[in-house]
């Protein structure tokens, strides 16, 4: 089926842990919740002021996250799709946010070059990632919560500490920016997106590329990972 309604371009989606709704990120400065079953719209989410390029949902599926070219991250309630906090610290547009496993942080990717640590529940920040000398566009989170991924338009992908906020790893290999990054399920490999037009996976624990994937005849803006970890779209 197709899902009807925003008046912009879709920028995201997520899909609740219990696959039974979908949310999506517009830049109409909306997000909506559908039935995953029905295709219908449940709730338009109206509270940022311009396009809304990320969204994620908590691991209990009751909050979603959004992220902004308004500057900020939004946490609403998904039963009533009402607003419970904004998180402002970032400087230029927020591109991307990831939910922790245990739903008690947030990150989020900015094209201030930074990525930040928030506390789900306070809303407070509790980190500042600085390393990325461009835009950072995409942000994941380990399955352990142990670490944090960051794609870059400076050409890499860098991994993060998440409880320290320090650079373990620097990816290099893609010869364009980096549009999107994935983990595994098992945390033991990432894959990357890129606009040379090939994704690349690599070893989460030591960097190494692995494999490039080719095939694809102009930029490739994102990736994901099968629950499974046996496939990447």
């Amino acid at each position: 089926r197709t899902l009807r309604g925003h008046t912009a371009e879709v920028r995201a989606c997520a899909i609740s842990p219990a696959e039974d709704f979908i949310v999506s990120a517009s830049d109409d400065q909306t997000l909506k919740v559908w039935n995953a079953h029905t295709g219908k719209e449940r709730l338009t989410l109206r509270g940022h002021t311009d396009g809304v390029n990320g969204c994620a949902i908590s691991p209990e599926g009751d909050l979603i996250v959004s992220a902004s070219d308004d500057q900020t991250l939004k946490v609403w309630d998904m039963r009533t799709g009402k607003e419970r906090r904004t998180l402002r610290g970032h400087t230029s547009y927020v591109r991307g946010c990831a939910i922790s496993p245990k739903g008690d942080s947030i990150v989020s990717s900015s094209e201030d070059q930074t990525l930040k640590v928030w506390d789900m529940r306070t809303g407070k920040e509790r980190l500042t990632l600085r390393g990325h000398t461009a835009e950072v566009i995409g942000c994941a989170i380990g399955p352990a919560g142990d670490f944090i991924v960051s794609a870059s338009y400076d050409g890499t992908l860098k991994v993060w500490d998440a409880r320290t906020g320090e650079e373990q790893h620097r990816f290099i290999g893609h010869t364009n920016m980096v549009n999107g990054c994935a983990i595994s399920p098992a945390g033991n490999y990432i894959v990357s997106a890129s606009d040379d037009q090939t994704l690349k996976i690599w070893d989460a624990r030591t960097g190494e590329e692995r494999h490039t994937l080719c095939g694809h005849t102009n930029i490739v803006t994102g990736c994901t990972i099968s629950p499974a970890g046996d496939s990447i779209v």
